[in-house]
């Protein structure tokens, strides 16, 4: 999730396409969330991993 949503920073930033750029930070966000919670042992959505 971190990846595609750099994926689409950089897209967005090349193209200048605005909802690209957004929804990449919202990605990135998320993807960071989720990767912080799974390493500090907290089970998301009953998963120990949300891949």
């Amino acid at each position: 999730m971190i990846i595609l949503g750099i994926v689409l920073l950089v897209l967005g930033f090349i193209f200048s396409v605005p909802i690209l750029w957004t929804i990449g930070i919202i990605l990135v966000v998320v993807g960071a969330i989720l990767a912080v919670l799974g390493a500090t042992g907290r089970a998301v959505g009953g998963r120990a991993h949300y891949y």
